[in-house]
């Protein structure tokens, strides 16, 4: 609360504290500037008051103390509601930059709806808060998309920007879904919520999303909820109702109300508000919800019942982060009306005009050729277990990495291949430039200098379209472009020769990429285990034996060539020689062929499980890959 210290003339000197909003008014008299505080108050005081700007006075005339002390007495009883009307439920709802430490990013702030410097609170620290799931069913992709996704921009800020990210995310342990899921099944809503809890933090574990730094359940912060809405009330924004029942005054706090969505919209949609007739105005939304029978209840001041939707994600974010928070992080479909209603409290609780800084929404997960979302109500999603059946976790992060963060996007075969396809010509670069390091592959001369500046312009770019909101496509562009020009260069020959080698400018490359995918959670090298695998160390090492003995075999079944030079220069021998060593060439052909023969078969039947191997001239090279075959699939089901 801003208080301001007023001197008034009456005969005396009175000093008096009173909230203080200001906001000039020039009147056409004179060159006095009137205080503009409420209306109630200024009815009273305002024939009375003057302030000059320079002297900041108030010069009162035919005022008698008497009258003095009874206004006097009526601001000291509206200082609660001045307070949250000054600074939470002005006109304005322009963002404010905040002030602190500017990370050189720009992201995109769904309160501005455009890119925004991110500027932190405190160096090197950044306050971040995320809606969880509401733990009633399994989890899907759609809920995977999204958490995938700012996991990558999470992996950014920390080991890109060297950020340090203060995580929370709410479990809701306690809704309306999971109690009717609970009935449905006739179990405990306690329980069913920790099984789908633990369910969902293992299907986290295997998307590779890093975990929050701490996760708070609703059940577990009811004393603090309940504290918090009677804060809301003291400060004139929420009502209690005869039934029992707390309600958002919406407009308590005017046109404050829709910093995200622009506007002032109805903020209906609260599962069971809709019907209550104890609601002042049909926007009122529930901060605590009277207990029905055979639900869940706790006590409190309003009689038993128990939290509403938006109230537990206000109070937990206020418990750790107070009244600041960096940044908010959702699904677009959150933003209404669960996260304009997280502002709308948070501003009324704490009484400040801009409570979180950035708010950043993901895109909505559509099925191909769909328009609506994947969502359990829809029925249309496919849940993270089922996905795992036919693709990895390092496929769906490409996938996520291949879009935006904050755009839609389709989920389709045709999608994942793609993703699929990027993470081969990843691995097969890999394995290409890991042979020819090895001398394993033979090149013709590489350009050294041009491999090295295209390495650089890679690292700029790549940074370059990282600070720019997280450009995450525009980076793989840049890795998938420096892979093109390794490529390149890596032309196979035949034969060895004389040129010189450069297996340094492909370590520095290839520990480049690596590094960067190892940032937003993309492992080359688990790209090449086969899952399930108990020993991943097991298996490399008996294909490399395997590959090993097959390419003895295979040089041996080409040995005949070393009898063509003999055959193209025979000036000096007799006809009958030349007969005899040709025969004897054909002769090891037919010989051998059964080996080469072999060696191919052993080759193609590799490949469905995740084995290639590249014959290149006499020496071949491998690399594992996850990929399952139809029968392991079967198995699976």
């Amino acid at each position: 609360m801003f208080v301001q210290t007023l001197q008034f003339n009456c005969n005396c000197f009175i000093f008096v504290f009173l909230p203080v909003h200001i906001q000039k008014v020039i009147v056409n008299e004179g060159d006095y500037v009137f205080l503009k505080i409420r209306m109630c108050i200024i009815n009273h005081l305002l024939p009375f008051w003057r302030l000059t700007s320079k002297t900041r006075v108030f010069e009162l005339s035919s005022f008698k103390a008497r009258t003095f002390q009874k206004i006097n007495a009526q601001c000291f009883n509206k200082v609660n509601h001045l307070r949250s009307d000054t600074l939470c439920t002005g006109s304005e709802k322009k963002w404010q930059k905040p002030m602190g430490f500017d990370t050189g990013l720009k992201t995109y702030n769904s309160l501005t709806k455009g890119k925004e410097p991110l500027i932190l609170a405190k160096e090197g620290i950044a306050t971040w808060y995320s809606c969880g799931p509401t733990v009633y069913d399994h989890a899907h992709l759609g809920h995977a998309c999204s958490y995938v996704r700012f996991d990558i921009v999470q992996r950014i800020l920390t080991r890109v920007f060297g950020i340090n990210v203060i995580h929370v995310m709410v479990i809701t342990d306690i809704d309306d879904k999971i109690i009717k899921r609970a009935s449905e099944l006739n179990m405990s809503s306690t329980v069913l919520a920790r099984l789908y809890e633990e369910e969902f933090k293992s299907d986290m574990a295997a998307l590779k999303v890093l975990p929050p730094t701490v996760y708070m359940r609703v059940t577990e912060n009811i004393p603090q909820i309940i504290a918090f809405i009677e804060g809301i009330i003291n400060n004139q924004h929420a009502y209690a109702t005869p039934k029992g029942s707390v309600y958002f005054d919406i407009k308590s706090i005017g046109s404050r109300y829709g910093k995200l969505m622009g506007g002032f919209v109805d903020s209906g949609g609260e599962l069971g508000d809709t019907g209550d007739t104890d609601k002042r105005n049909a926007r009122d939304f529930a901060l605590w919800k009277a207990s029905k029978p055979q639900e869940p209840f706790w006590e409190s001041p309003w009689g038993k019942g128990r939290p509403g939707w938006h109230i537990e994600c206000s109070t937990i974010a206020s418990t750790v982060f107070g009244s600041q928070l960096d940044i908010h992080s959702g699904g677009i479909d959150l933003a209404f009306p669960h996260h304009e209603n997280e502002i709308a409290q948070c501003e009324a609780y704490h009484q400040c005009a801009q409570w979180g800084n950035y708010f950043l929404h993901s895109g909505h997960l559509h099925l191909k050729g769909s328009e609506e979302k994947m969502s359990k109500s829809l029925k249309n999603f496919i849940t993270i277990k089922d996905f795992f059946q036919t693709f990895s976790a390092n496929e769906f992060r490409m996938f996520c990495l291949l879009a935006k963060y904050r755009s839609a996007i389709d989920y389709s075969d045709a999608s994942m291949n793609e993703a699929k396809s990027v993470l081969s010509s990843i691995s097969s670069f890999f394995s290409d430039a890991g042979a020819y390091m090895t001398g394993k592959l033979l090149c013709q001369s590489v350009d050294e200098g041009f491999l090295w500046e295209r390495l650089a312009a890679a690292k700029v770019n790549v940074q370059t379209a990282l600070t720019d909101d997280f450009d995450t496509p525009r980076a793989i562009d840049e890795i998938m472009g420096l892979i093109h020009h390794g490529n390149r260069q890596l032309q196979a020959v035949t034969k060895g020769g004389q040129s010189s080698r450069s297996p340094a400018v492909f370590g520095a490359i290839l520990s480049y990429i690596e590094g960067f995918l190892d940032t937003v959670g993309v492992s080359v090298k688990e790209n090449t285990c086969v899952p399930g695998e108990s020993s991943h160390g097991t298996l490399p090492s008996v294909v490399e034996q395997l590959v090993s003995f097959r390419s003895q075999v295979r040089s041996y079944a080409l040995a005949t060539d070393d009898l063509a030079p003999v055959l193209s220069d025979c000036s000096q021998l007799s006809e009958e020689r030349k007969s005899q060593l040709k025969e004897h060439r054909k002769q090891q052909i037919r010989e051998r062929e059964p080996l080469l023969k072999a060696c191919d078969v052993l080759r193609r039947d590799l490949a469905p499980l995740g084995i290639n191997i590249k014959d290149r001239g006499n020496t071949s090279t491998w690399e594992i890959k996850e990929k399952r075959t139809e029968l392991q699939k079967e198995e699976a089901n």
